[in-house]
């Protein structure tokens, strides 16, 4: 931490419930995020898989 930080008027936990309320964030392995640079390109193969899905799904 460097010296010129100044926490000392801070509030510990000040966002913590509006995080929880409307924050949804995923940690992708090392190897993972290698191929996916940004969280577009991730968001739209997830969104592709989970049509597959549902298709599937809706098949059987």
């Amino acid at each position: 931490m460097r010296q010129e930080y100044d926490f000392s008027k801070g509030v510990r936990g000040k966002y913590v419930k509006r995080h929880k309320e409307g924050t949804n964030i995923v940690l992708l392995d090392p190897d993972v995020a290698k191929v996916f640079k940004t969280s577009f390109s991730a968001n739209k193969v997830l969104r592709v898989l989970a049509d597959v899905i549902k298709t599937q799904k809706q098949k059987a």
